[in-house]
């Protein structure tokens, strides 16, 4: 999974058969398809992020992060790993864009250190840094690869932390920009889509409510490990508000400034776990209308509508800043496309004691944001079911107007134990495009696909799990890729090559140690 506060794993669907041919139905989801059943302008991907693969910390300029800062300070979700080195993707970088056109994929996401770039965070560009990302992408366009550009993972500089606490300050907008402006001018020729800001509504939860990713902030009792600063009351909603800031005053710049001549795209990712009922009852739907307005109402309605949802303005009260009719006109309308990281479900059931301030620790482990929202996360391993990236598409469709979308973040979780044969998670992609078809045949604006993540990369637990669909031998210090059975299946089918439905029987060994 990306680093965000969405730290319940998804759970394994095994599925045992005859696996020469085997069919997979799931919840009416579409089983049987090929690459020539999309359209061929939609493309096909897979992903990275640049404190999760790239390593070289220190190297050739670049300055701390506050991703550096957090895995360094004792968190006890990685208990010793960190990013130092990571997947060393600052160096194999060539031998790794090799194997992204082996597989055939047809784009990359990827995003750009800004503290690699720009290492004091404003002013002076690093020469290295730049040389890195330009070489990247030109190896990308070499190979027929779209690059798909992130300005910001996670990773803010951390001297920007430092100086006036990142986004708690109004000033991390002018400062985006800036960066942004670089990024726009030095590789626009030839990056047509970019994100500005991956998952800020994980990021606002997880970095400044219950504090499991940088900058790793929260009070109790919201917080799930001892936070040494933060206010979760307020300082969710204050990040929040100054990123939908540098995110609508950096497409302004792009559109005005650059646009008319590189011809490309810009838009947000968003966390988007879909969440349901838990039951039928009015209760609990109307709770989960709630936690749907906390979550992607949060960002989408301003980016939307130019406003916050209005529950969120009545149960958040003065917690939640408000927008200048100035600011509200930037927001409003600000995207070329919206970005979703899509991995399950999560349930919700009604709890509307939680809207008593005194009883804010009546739910464990749910974030302020949300306990405010008046419902409670049923506590889950996220099932496999493929209908609920289906279902968040047509939402986005019926409730805002059918933007343009890229699904930027989907894949599954397993145990980064060494075995080659993913099984599971060939069936998981499988259902998951099957769903993006049916969604599509259905009206979904929809233009992309990217498989989260291209390598096992540094996770929410270090490298205990991993997403990959290329091994990474952490014991091994050339870290040897290997490819995994999911990488030959997405290979096959990008290539035309599989039949129209799951075809496992690749060659494949079943451990790198064999």
């Amino acid at each position: 999974m990306s680093s965000s506060v969405c730290l319940l794993a998804l759970s394994l669907l095994l599925v045992i058969g005859n696996y020469d041919h085997v069919r997979f139905f799931v919840y009416g989801v579409v089983d049987e398809y090929g690459r020539d059943d999309f359209p061929a302008e939609f493309v096909f991907g897979a992903g990275t992020s640049a404190y999760q693969v790239e390593g070289a910390v220190l190297e050739d300029g670049r300055s701390l992060s506050i991703w550096d800062t957090f895995v360094h300070s004792g968190f006890p979700l990685y208990n010793g790993p960190n990013g130092d080195i990571a997947c060393d993707g600052y160096h194999k970088y060539k031998e790794d864009i090799e194997l992204m056109a082996d597989t055939g994929l047809e784009a990359f996401r990827f995003s750009i250190s800004w503290s690699r770039l720009i290492p004091n965070g404003r002013g002076s560009i690093n020469v290295k840094g730049l040389q890195f990302y330009n070489d990247f992408i030109n190896r990308l366009i070499g190979h027929g690869i779209q690059p798909h550009v992130t300005l910001n993972h996670f990773d803010l500089p951390q001297i920007l932390e430092d100086e006036y606490r990142g986004w708690l300050s109004r000033k991390s907008v002018k400062d985006f920009v800036a960066y942004a402006d670089v990024c726009f001018r030095e590789f626009g020729d030839r990056v047509s889509h970019w994100t500005t800001l991956n998952e800020p509504n994980a990021l606002a939860l997880g970095g400044y409510d219950v504090g499991v990713t940088p900058p790793g902030r929260c009070s109790f009792p919201f917080g799930e490990f001892n936070c040494s600063e933060g206010d979760s009351t307020t300082e969710p909603y204050l990040a929040a508000h100054h990123m939908l800031l540098a995110h609508a005053s950096a497409v302004r710049l792009y559109w005005e400034k650059y646009s008319v001549v590189q011809h490309g795209s810009v838009g947000m990712d968003l966390m988007a776990t879909w969440f349901e009922p838990y039951t039928n009852t009015i209760e609990d739907i109307k709770a989960t209308e709630r936690v749907m307005a906390f979550n992607l109402g949060w960002f989408l309605n301003p980016l939307v509508n130019g406003e916050y949802p209005k529950i969120m303005k009545k149960n958040a009260g003065n917690r939640i800043p408000t927008f200048t009719k100035l600011e509200s006109e930037t927001i409003k309308g600000s995207f070329d496309f919206i970005g979703i990281n899509h991995y399950g479900i999560a349930y919700v059931k009604d709890h509307p004691s939680s809207l008593e301030m005194d009883n804010r620790d009546a739910i464990e482990d749910t974030a302020a944001t949300l306990i405010y929202s008046g419902g409670e996360i049923i506590p889950s391993q996220f099932p496999v079911i493929p209908l609920t990236l289906q279902k968040l598409l047509n939402f986005l469709k019926d409730e805002y107007g059918n933007p343009s979308v890229y699904i930027h973040e989907n894949g599954q979780v397993q145990q980064h134990n060494g075995s080659l044969i993913d099984t599971p998670r060939v069936e998981y992609l499988h259902a998951y495009i099957g769903s993006v078809l049916d969604a599509l045949r259905n009206g979904s604006n929809t233009h992309g696909y990217f498989v989260w993540s291209f390598l096992d990369l540094f996770e929410m637990d270090g490298y205990n799990s991993s997403f990959g669909m290329y091994y990474v031998d952490r014991d091994d210090k050339e870290l040897t890729r290997y490819p995994k059975l999911s990488s030959q299946w997405y290979g096959n089918f990008l290539k035309g090559k599989n039949p129209k439905c799951i075809n496992l029987d690749m060659k494949v060994k079943d451990s790198f140690y064999s």
